[in-house]
């Protein structure tokens, strides 16, 4: 294989693995309708409950 065809197949996988321009997006639109709000939203805020003492978050 020579120089020329080298570079050619790595032009040709370069271009054949380059991501594609993404022309689609999502058109938002204005809702004829409210969003619908979850069975068990009471409106309240949650507490703040701190870890007890010597306690640590870890995953």
């Amino acid at each position: 294989m020579s120089e020329v065809e080298y570079d050619l197949l790595l032009e040709t996988v370069q271009t054949a693995i380059a991501p594609a321009p993404e022309d689609d997006f999502v058109v938002q639109t204005q809702r004829l309708y409210p969003s619908p709000r979850a069975a068990n939203d009471n409106g309240a805020s949650w507490p703040l409950v701190p870890f007890p003492e010597g306690w640590h978050a870890a995953c």
